[in-house]
């Protein structure tokens, strides 16, 4: 079976260490782990990186095709890289997992399902449209919500204080090892050990 893991965020250096682009980070630290580097797909709206996964983790020979995916279109047409993506590797919803923020899960939260709706994330209304629903795998990162008035755009795209770093480290590496282990282990294994 071969998956295809997207990170969601924006496109260039302005947007690079913004909460929003907290998918982006999982993937580049799932390529990392691998040991490959990003290239351009080709008519994919996407960088990707193939590599395999298995019991041994990521990176090893054996296991499943993996393809991790950033798309290089911004945020909001997300759905162009998923939907090219999954045409070119013949794979259907349930096996592709989409890594992103989300605003209704406090910063250190991670939570994993299947299916559901957009929530008001541009990127997932994107990729539903595309696909023409939305049974695929998410992995949610929680950023939490924005204090008093500030406009919840302002908040995702705000570049993420030093002071919250180091925390966040900690979360894209959880992330990380939650998507290794949904696509060896499945959904049930990795929602009793994340979502806890």
């Amino acid at each position: 079976m071969t998956w295809l893991v997207v990170g969601l965020g924006n496109p260039g250096a302005q947007y690079a260490d913004t909460r929003h682009n907290v998918g982006f980070m999982t993937l580049d630290e799932l390529a990392r782990r691998a040991g490959v580097r990003w290239k351009n797909g080709r008519g994919m709206h996407a960088q990707v990186a193939d590599t395999r996964i298995g019991a041994r983790g990521i990176g090893l020979p054996g296991g499943e095709a993996l393809v991790l995916a950033k798309p290089v279109t911004f945020m909001n047409e997300s759905g162009q890289a998923v939907s090219a993506l999954a045409r070119f590797h013949h794979l259907g919803p349930e096996q592709i997992v989409v890594v992103h923020d989300e605003l209704d899960l406090a910063p250190g939260q991670l939570r994993m399902k299947k299916g559901g709706g957009d929530n008001g994330h541009n990127g997932l209304r994107s990729i539903r449209a595309h696909l023409g629903g939305g049974e695929f795998h998410r992995v949610r990162i929680g950023i939490g919500r924005p204090g008093g008035h500030r406009a919840g755009a302002d908040y995702v795209l705000g570049h993420i204080p030093p002071a919250m770093r180091e925390d966040l480290a900690l979360d894209i590496a959880r992330a990380a090892d939650a998507v290794v282990m949904l696509c060896t282990e499945g959904l049930g294994a990795a929602q009793n050990r994340f979502n806890a």
